[in-house]
């Protein structure tokens, strides 16, 4: 995957839109696997990608621009330099995921669905990783880590003792 940047060239994207058109295009229901096809290279899928991937399966723009804003696993903004995502689900809830996400929202200063202003983390939150025995989970750039607290969390995180109060 690229380092992400506000906008990929116009050579890049057009090499994401061919590869994963080019790759997925013949298989039945087609539009996810593209989609996250050209998530994985570019990081996240530009409004840029709706047309051609549109025309090539012979789908509306709002159809393929509904699908990209319906599933959360979706970006439609370039992510931060680290990902996390924090479980949601019942398990980890019952585990302390609710203190987590308090934590982490006052600590790295954004909420779920929000990259800090420096580029430097962006916050999501999932409904399960399948890690339920060890809860509470996050991944952190894709790598799982459970039986979470908040001091374990900042140390994997390697977040300042200061924390970010959140703005109003």
């Amino acid at each position: 995957m690229h380092p992400p940047s506000d906008t990929p060239s116009s050579t890049d994207l057009a090499g994401a839109i061919e590869r994963a058109l080019t790759a997925c295009a013949h298989l039945p229901g087609a539009l996810l696997p593209i989609l996250h096809a050209i998530q994985r290279e570019l990081g996240w899928v530009p409004t840029e990608v709706v047309p051609p991937v549109a025309d090539a399966l012979n789908l509306s723009r709002a159809e393929v621009a509904g699908v990209i804003s319906f599933y959360h696993d979706f970006r439609s903004a370039p992510p931060g330099r680290c990902v996390v995502k924090l479980c949601r689900a019942e398990a980890c809830q019952a585990m302390g995921a609710d203190a987590l996400a308090a934590h982490l929202r006052a600590t790295l200063g954004v909420d779920f669905h929000e990259t800090r202003s420096d580029g430097a983390v962006t916050l999501e939150p999932v409904y399960c990783l399948g890690n339920c025995a060890c809860a509470p989970a996050c991944t952190i750039d894709g790598r799982l880590h459970g039986r979470l607290d908040a001091a374990r969390l900042d140390r994997l995180l390697a977040v300042p003792a200061t924390k970010v109060e959140p703005t109003a």
